[in-house]
């Protein structure tokens, strides 16, 4: 027998699971777990917070689709770590945290008084779909390979196992087995049934319009080719939601991209059959219902999901289908191959072309903002050149109100899995770190990350992380000097007709709305980056031009009008979505 420490054990799991990255700020109350990662060859990438360590975990584990992990410490560095934790579960990204705790003689329940102590599993397990600690060295791989399985098992999110100090840094003298994933979690995907499979290729031939509503079950199972050749087979309109924009490019005739939204509703009040897959239809799909959606007495669906309890969860459903995205498209798509001589192929084309009009015409109108040349910017020039600029394929990073607004927008979705954003949980500050963690994930092509100030402020430290580990990726901070989405609400309820009128109020007739400047230009060059100050929508282009070409990280201070960027496109849309909708 050779001497062990549960940290170590826990490495080797890891490496047997082929984790090849660890997000974390290192701390001697799990030295046996990192000091092992490290002997083994698996990179330790560390932030300057616990929170980030979470958001760069969960934007590496949706990018690559490999387990995302991070680590913090006892006390403070879980407390540190809950904001993160929090985040990614509820963006549904494959996270395993794993903490250090106190020692058990004092721990669980804590004596009174225990130093950096608190109740790290229950205050985790309200977060994560589970949380448990390890009560002695013998249980540390058994309940390393139940996180494990529960993280593999439905709907992606947070795993937490907490190991007290003594338990990760201790040595005993032990042989411990450790087991390949495939002895004790699935690892084969869920396959369909077959009859459900025709039955419903039955349904979507003989609908009249149906349409596919494509959520993150898509990129998770990696179906974008599939769930391609199924909606070309039945000539169905695509909407995603927010987090699954790009499934199917928005350049495809029969993508109905979310910036539309307008449309996709008319969309969705149109199909008398719709097959949601990988979605659970949440607040910002207006729950499937009317009148954002037709009603369920005019409107069938088939639901496909990995985890049985998201079907019909939101909205009754005709058939319901426990698989994998992948393997149902395909077989779906086997199935229609030849039943496309029944369908009304013709119907279905000219609405297409309907919707592709109106399609058109709401981008030209939407674009009349990028003639605006005026300095300080438009805020629509920025994603617009940003897209022009950047390699195809790059990443981008949307964080903040307004701004996140914006650069939904004007940023077309031509490649499948390359946003992240807070689409569920909308936290400021989360950009940061998922741009530096979408680097790690993918080396070889810039990020770019398009933060308000307000947003910055959070993290702005996570620049440094950037430049010591080199990644390239090019902060473009959008500076309005105001919480902006905050300050529109408060003009429309404390003077709603001056409002209208005048488009902004004064910083006296707002409540703490407005900030003071930070030059994000220069906090970059202090840790490192090159840093540019632009704002004229003239000059954006060779200030994105130069950061590229400084093959690092760079900071981009980009001054906006703070009117124009207070009055976003569709806000009354986006307002619309947290109501409950109106429909019956």
């Amino acid at each position: 027998m050779t001497e062990t420490s549960g940290g170590e054990v826990l490495a080797r799991m890891l490496q047997a699971e082929g984790v090849e990255k660890v997000f974390g700020i290192i701390d001697g109350t799990y030295f046996g777990f990192y000091s092992s990662l490290h002997k083994l060859g698996i990179e330790i990438v560390t932030p300057r917070h616990e929170t980030c360590a979470a958001h760069m975990a969960g934007a590496y584990a949706r990018l690559t689709g490999k387990l995302g992990v991070c680590m913090a410490s006892n006390g403070p560095g879980v407390a540190n770590l809950l904001p993160g934790l929090a985040v990614e579960n509820a963006e549904g990204n494959r996270v395993l945290a794993i903490t250090s705790c106190r020692r058990p003689q004092i721990v669980y329940p804590d004596r009174g008084g225990t130093y950096q102590s608190f109740d790290q599993v229950g205050a985790i397990s309200h977060l994560a779909k589970w949380s448990h600690a390890v009560v002695s060295f013998d249980r540390v791989a058994e309940l390393g390979r139940t996180a494990l399985r529960y993280c593999y098992e439905g709907r992606p999110g947070v795993v937490h196992l907490d190991v007290p100090e003594t338990i990760m840094n201790g040595k005993v003298k032990a042989d411990v087995p450790i087991w390949q994933p495939h002895q004790y979690r699935r690892v084969e995907p869920i396959v369909p049934a077959p009859a459900q499979v025709e039955r419903a290729a039955e349904m979507l031939a003989a609908a009249e319009l149906p349409i596919i509503h494509a959520g993150s079950g898509i990129i998770h199972a990696g179906a974008y080719a599939e769930l391609r050749r199924v909606a070309e087979l039945l000539h169905a309109p695509v909407t995603t939601s927010w987090a699954a924009r790009g499934v199917l490019p928005e350049t495809s005739e029969l993508a109905i991209p979310m910036p539309a939204i307008k449309l996709n509703n008319e969309v969705r009040n149109d199909a008398d059959l719709v097959l949601v897959v990988g979605s659970r239809l949440g607040e910002t799909d207006w729950w499937g219902k009317a009148p954002y959606w037709r009603h369920p007495s005019e409107q069938q669906m088939i639901q496909v999901d990995i985890d049985g309890h998201i079907l019909g969860g939101n909205k009754p459903a005709a058939l319901t289908v426990l698989a994998d995205a992948k393997l149902f498209l395909a077989a779906l798509a086997a199935q229609l191959e030849g039943r496309t001589a029944g369908m009304n192929l013709d119907a279905r084309r000219r609405k297409v072309i309907r919707y592709r009009d109106t399609l058109r015409a709401e981008r030209v109108k939407l674009d009349e903002k990028l003639t605006d040349l005026a300095v300080p910017m438009n805020p629509a020039h920025v994603a617009h050149v940003c897209q022009q600029v950047f390699p195809e394929g790059s990443v981008l990073v949307a964080d903040g109100g307004n701004t996140a607004v914006w650069a939904m927008m004007f940023h077309e979705m031509r490649v499948p899995n390359t946003i992240l954003s807070t689409f569920k949980f909308g936290m400021l500050g989360a950009g940061a770190a998922q741009a530096t963690g979408a680097a790690v994930a993918r080396p070889d092509v810039p990020v770019c990350c398009i933060i308000g100030d307000g947003a910055m402020g959070f993290h702005p430290q996570e620049v440094e992380t950037a430049v010591r580990n080199g990644l390239q990726v090019v902060y473009l901070v959008v500076c309005d000097k105001q919480w902006g989405m905050v300050k529109m609400n408060q003009q429309f309820a404390l003077k709603p007709l001056k409002t209208l009128i005048k488009k902004s109020l004064g910083p006296d007739e707002t409540i703490k709305a407005d900030l003071g400047e930070i030059r994000f230009d220069e906090l970059g060059r202090a840790m490192g980056a090159h840093g540019e100050r632009v704002g004229d929508p003239r000059e954006l282009r060779g200030a994105i031009e130069r950061s590229l070409a400084s093959g690092g990280p760079a900071v981009i201070h980009v001054d906006v009008d703070p009117v124009k960027h207070m009055w976003a496109p569709g806000l009354m849309h986006f307002k619309d979505m947290h109501q409950e909708p109106k429909g019956k």
